[in-house]
């Protein structure tokens, strides 16, 4: 049986619904005849490993939301090569392999390089002007 060069390039690769029901068909065929499994220890795993793609996507969602909600905000973060941390305020998101990526002054950076967030302080235009009417009472005797 040859070995899938995609899923050695990259080990960090979870496994999909295919291959769990590859092993799972695998574990039925190549199971001991004299005592079998039951069949409801496969639709246990099948069901377990359901639960985890519904957590491993709910938890992708969750990461894509809170890197939307960076959008106008003043961050702090750190490069992955090191260097001196940087603040600017976040322009735009991006997803990268499935993995949201914020925009800081032109540089792209993970979620997991982020130091600190502080809202960004509004600038107030100082060409308007507002007045308040004035009231003018007169007492009469």
């Amino acid at each position: 049986m040859a070995a899938s060069t995609t899923s050695a390039a990259n080990p960090a690769q979870s496994l999909n619904q295919a291959d769990f029901l590859n092993l799972l068909v695998t574990q039925m065929t190549s199971q001991d005849p004299l005592n079998p499994e039951s069949d409801t220890d496969f639709a246990a795993q099948l069901a377990q490993f359901s639960a985890l793609q519904s957590t491993q996507q709910m938890q992708s969602d969750l990461q894509n939301i809170q890197a939307t909600g960076l959008i106008g905000q003043t961050v702090s973060a750190t490069p992955s090569t090191g260097g001196s941390p940087i603040s600017g305020v976040v322009s735009s998101v991006q997803v990268a392999s499935g993995t949201p990526q914020i925009n800081i002054n032109g540089q792209v950076y993970n979620l997991s390089a982020i130091t600190a967030v502080a809202p960004t302080p509004t600038t107030t235009n100082s060409n308007s002007t507002t007045t308040t009417p004035s009231t003018s009472t007169t007492a009469t005797p």
